[in-house]
């Protein structure tokens, strides 16, 4: 009997594109492992990805079956799990496609490691990234850390390798004992805080491919116009398919220039969008080469920041009751569809750091528990750059101002009201500003500010000079 190969899947849920399964398949028979292991040094899944997962595992798990390749389900800790389903299937070959999340990271290694100390073959490959981590470097050699130069040297040089095909599968001629997903309890009941997901979201493979297909044909050709706006759908929404690996960035980026090459009205809103799958390979890199990311400023002088601890207002932003309606629209988006916009992630992160002066680590930990696309990369180096603290950050000084935001991006005031219902009755000119409406506009809007919904948390323009305040104490430090 032909000894089988084991994929260790992780955040590669795809058949197709996927070099691991595709080596794997060369070789011969093929049994599909899914390891949940949140053990030391493994960052425990967020509450929404959880939510995902459970979804993302049924559908590729249905997928390899049609294959006749099962899929094995097992918690703990990855190297035990991995040594008893060697053991029980007789493979001598393990494969997977490489993370670079610094618990992950480590761990990799000394499993790669120990299994071949053992005897038996382990390769991984690269199926989360256009390139392999760190290979676009500055003339000296160095990581890139900032964005514009990065993203040029990859728009210069040879593209990405083109995606490959799903392949052929073998499934081996045996039975192996695996968890039942159910068992996991991936998805709330009691409550099911979830409820709102399942309108919007559907995992999988299949579901990722139309999506991009509908994008292209509806939303490409208006995407730099319309990708800052939360009121319109403006944007691809693919990312919680991204991040789990369900579409890989290359298949987004031939897509996407095979769209742009056949036609030419694609072209600036494909150029855009590439961009920021740029970001996110940006992030990616850094994060790899600097482990310490998610813990602390990439700028070290950030690390004596005098931020305030305040768990009321940070519960108040957590649930969209700052008084601040761009704000708390995004806070409630988030809450109730596990997705927020992104230009309104930058709002409400700016509003976080800047004007409650709240450590951008609060933020980080709850969009990670929120969001059913959490990256950890994307989601650090964004926060660190909206915080002025991580690579290519924007300066400390540049706060946004919450009043401005709300009528330049939703100037209807349709994404507000979508999200804030208790305020849809004012007047557009009022909407993003309650609490400046005049007393008989409130109250035939039936707004009573501090019951119905609640006055602003800071002044603006008090928080604004608070934050520059704590700003300048960096500069006297250093």
């Amino acid at each position: 009997m032909i000894e089988p190969t084991i994929v260790w899947f992780r955040t590669d849920l795809r058949l197709a594109d996927n070099p691991a399964l595709s080596a794997a398949a060369e070789a011969g028979p093929v049994v599909g492992l899914y390891v949940l292991d949140e053990g030391e040094g493994q960052r425990p899944l967020g509450g929404a990805q959880r939510w995902w997962l459970h979804g993302s595992l049924a559908q590729l798990s249905h997928n390899l079956t049609r294959r006749g390749v099962p899929l094995v389900l097992a918690r703990g800790a990855a190297l035990p799990v991995l040594r008893r389903v060697i053991a029980a299937s007789g493979a001598r070959r393990l494969v997977w496609n490489r993370l670079y999340e610094p618990g992950p990271m480590q761990r990799d290694a000394e499993i790669k490691q120990s299994l071949r100390a053992e005897g038996l073959q382990v390769h991984s490959f690269n199926g989360s990234l256009l390139f392999e981590a760190g290979h676009h470097r500055t003339g000296a050699g160095d990581l890139y850390r900032v964005f514009t130069p990065f993203w040029r040297a990859i728009m210069a040089g040879e593209p990405p390798p083109k995606p490959l095909p799903v392949p052929t599968l073998t499934g081996a001629a045996l039975t192996l004992d695996s968890e039942v997903l159910a068992d996991w309890a991936l998805r709330p009941t009691a409550p099911n805080w979830a409820k709102g997901f399942e309108a919007l979201w559907q995992p999988g493979e299949a579901t990722a491919a139309s999506r991009l297909q509908q994008f292209i044909a509806a939303g490409l050709s208006h995407y730099a116009d319309q990708r800052d706006r939360p009121d319109i759908d403006g944007t691809s929404r693919l990312s919680p398919w991204l991040h789990w690996g369900e579409l890989s960035p290359r298949q987004l980026w031939w897509t996407i220039r095979h769209a742009m090459d056949a036609n030419p009205a694609l072209i600036r809103g494909g150029e855009a969008f590439l961009r920021e799958v740029g970001w996110r390979e940006f992030s990616m890199n850094l994060l790899a080469a600097t482990p310490t990311l998610p813990a602390r400023a990439l700028r070290p002088e950030f690390e004596r920041f005098p931020w305030r601890e305040d768990p009321a207002a940070l519960s108040a932003w957590q649930r969209g009751r700052t008084g601040y309606p761009i704000v708390d629209a995004g806070m409630r988006q988030l809450w109730q569809t596990g997705w927020m916009h992104n230009r309104v992630r930058m709002i409400v992160a700016s509003f976080l750091v800047k004007h409650l002066l709240l450590d951008w680590r609060h933020g980080e930990a709850w969009f990670w528990d929120t969001l059913v696309d959490a990256d950890l990369a994307n989601n650090v180096a964004s926060w660190q750059w909206v915080a002025g603290c991580g690579a290519d950050a924007a300066p400390y000084f540049r706060i946004f101002n919450p009043v401005l935001q709300g009528p330049k991006f939703d100037p209807e005031g349709a994404y507000v009201r979508r999200f804030v219902p208790e305020l849809a009755h004012l007047p557009t000119k009022d909407l993003h500003a309650p609490w400046a409406a005049p007393a008989a506009t409130l109250e035939r809007a039936r707004v009573k500010l501090g019951h119905t919904y609640p006055r602003p948390l800071v002044d603006h323009a008090d928080a604004r000079a608070r934050a520059l305040a704590a700003f300048a104490t960096l500069k006297g430090a250093a």
